[in-house]
């Protein structure tokens, strides 16, 4: 099993980057919305946004490990059969998606800073308010914030409707690719 990229396959460090960020992300999509519809006397309401805030710093955490991870790794080829605007179109979402998930992270600290609060890690450390603006931080980090991860959850179903189209119409191994290490393009 090999950990690092190679030119033709996702190393085995790159495959779990992607699929623990893939869970933590539409899980913290999910608590999100499911967290706005709560009222200040459900349990939920007063320790959910502890729990949010402490997987979103975990996905920022593994958001900048994979960009210097990829910065540091070959990149995988395309396959040979696809087409030129698919390339470009792959790598248009990809990098749109990265962006959507720097914003969200970004403005996930920025809401929960606005009032010079640091925020915690699993109360395992704290992340100091950089910025401290309140009220009006509040609000545009958090419009900021919800219109990010709407982009993200519509990025993300692109990059899953490209991928299984890929698997069920195209009948090729893009999406066999992320999930083993040692793939061969005729497969």
């Amino acid at each position: 099993m090999r950990y690092k990229n190679t030119k033709q396959n996702f190393g085995l460090v790159t495959i779990l980057t992607h699929w623990i960020m893939a869970l933590f992300i539409i899980g913290l999509f999910v608590i999100g919305k499911y967290m706005l519809s709560l009222d200040y006397y459900d349990p939920f309401y007063h320790s959910g946004p502890w729990w949010h805030k402490s997987f979103g710093l975990l996905v920022t955490f593994l958001l900048a490990y994979r960009i210097i991870w990829k910065v540091n790794n070959l990149t995988v080829k395309p396959l040979s059969t696809y087409k030129k605007y698919e390339i470009s179109l792959s790598k248009l979402v990809q990098t749109l998606l990265y962006i959507s998930l720097i914003v969200c992270c970004i403005s996930g600290v920025m809401i929960s800073t606005a009032k010079g609060a640091s925020v915690s890690f699993f109360d395992l450390f704290e992340i100091p308010a950089v910025i401290a603006k309140g009220k009006s931080q509040a609000e545009l980090a958090g419009e900021v914030h919800y219109f990010a991860t709407y982009a993200l959850i519509v990025l993300v179903s692109l990059h899953m409707l490209a991928a299984f189209r890929h698997h069920f119409i195209d009948k090729d191994i893009t999406l066999l690719r992320i999930l083993r290490t040692n793939l061969k393009e005729n497969n």
